[in-house]
């Protein structure tokens, strides 16, 4: 049985079953999950905890499978939990998860509990997958983007008895907050935690968080990686854009796998491009280029504002900039290949903003 998030703690109201399988790529989302499971089990008398972590082709299987099979009558209820950090079993793991999942039905004494990181479309196909489906309960661990940081914040200091002021201020303070933490969720949980200390409800304020307060009090802890750059990008997102490769610059990230990402979406575009010129549907030309989830979808925004010209001109700046990353100088370009790419990125990022080709001009307001 497929659970959301946000469906736990009302299915653990109802009762417990005996298999949970969590994936997902959110430490501290999954981490709480865990942790709502574990206080359900302390209550029903679970008392009880062994671990095993699954590390290397040659795990021993033969004790996961013997505490999940436990039926003793006198011993205490106990909880098997089974992380898999790579997410691949092996030929062995996907027997004995097979097993364990069968044998996890009817065993009311233990309560077992297998730990994934995000998995692709073929892992969640995989008979072991299927078994933990089939006979127990899993939970995918959904991260929280960027457009929905600020809600997300918003609950948090909500349940802490805090709160941003109403009206545009708030929302200011929200966005703020969000620029400062996002990619790092677990960073985001300690920050709001540290504004309860800070400014406490009973204080003078009364649970009311002033921009200048949060802007004092929380650090710039956000975390980038290149594939949410790509997508900031493609969604015209000029000011995240640039927060985003000083971020990964100041990170240490390789210039040439910033560069190749950019590239590969202009490459991506105007293949689509060519093929939408030659007859084909945008969906089909979309899935021929492995072009989906989010990606697609911009990808549908931003295409009638990009001529085939423009396109060609692009591909010729990300040549230009492949040289500069490399150590080659370039006329009328910066000599620093962060700065090339900036131009690059940007350059992108203001065509992907444009109003469509042929779209009505509002007149501005006087």
């Amino acid at each position: 049985m497929q659970l959301a998030a946000n469906q736990l703690g009302n299915h653990l109201a109802r009762g417990l079953k005996s298999l949970y399988t969590l994936h997902g790529d959110e430490p501290l989302l999954q981490q709480e999950a865990l942790d709502a499971i574990r206080a359900v089990a302390r209550q029903q008398g679970f008392t009880e905890r062994t671990a095993h972590t699954v590390a290397g082709a040659h795990f021993d299987w033969s004790e996961v499978l013997a505490a999940g099979g436990s039926l003793s009558l006198f011993a205490d209820k106990q909880i098997v939990e089974v992380r898999i950090p790579s997410g691949k079993p092996g030929k062995d793991g996907s027997v004995a998860l097979q097993q364990l999942a069968e044998i996890a039905q009817g065993n009311d004494s233990t309560l077992t509990i297998v730990m994934l990181p995000r998995l692709d479309k073929m892992t969640k196909s995989s008979a072991w997958f299927a078994a933990l489906e089939s006979f127990g309960v899993t939970l995918e661990v959904q991260p929280v983007e960027r457009n929905a940081l600020p809600q997300w914040i918003a609950q948090r200091l909500s349940a802490q008895g805090q709160r941003v002021a109403p009206g545009e201020e708030g929302q200011r303070t929200l966005q703020f907050f969000a620029d400062r933490v996002e990619g790092n969720l677990l960073a985001a949980h300690q920050e709001i935690q540290k504004l309860g200390l800070l400014f406490p409800v009973e204080g003078a304020g009364g649970g009311v968080l002033t921009f200048d307060q949060v802007e004092s009090a929380v650090m710039n802890v956000a975390r980038y990686d290149v594939f949410k750059l790509s997508e900031a990008v493609l969604a015209g997102q000029a000011l995240r854009v640039q927060r985003m490769l000083d971020g990964l610059q100041a990170e240490g990230e390789a210039e040439v796998l910033v560069h190749y990402t950019l590239c590969e979406d202009i490459r991506a575009l105007k293949r689509v491009k060519d093929a939408m010129a030659q007859g084909r549907p945008l969906p089909m030309a979309l899935r021929e280029q492995r072009v989906w989830g989010a990606k697609e979808r911009l990808f549908e925004r931003v295409l009638p504002r990009l001529s085939v010209a423009t396109l060609a001109e692009l591909l010729q700046s990300a040549h230009v900039v492949d040289g500069i990353v490399k150590g080659l100088k370039q006329p009328d370009w910066p000599s620093s290949g962060w700065q090339a790419l900036h131009r690059l990125a940007l350059q992108l990022c203001a065509l992907c903003a444009a109003a469509p080709a042929g779209a009505p001009v509002r007149p501005r307001a006087s």
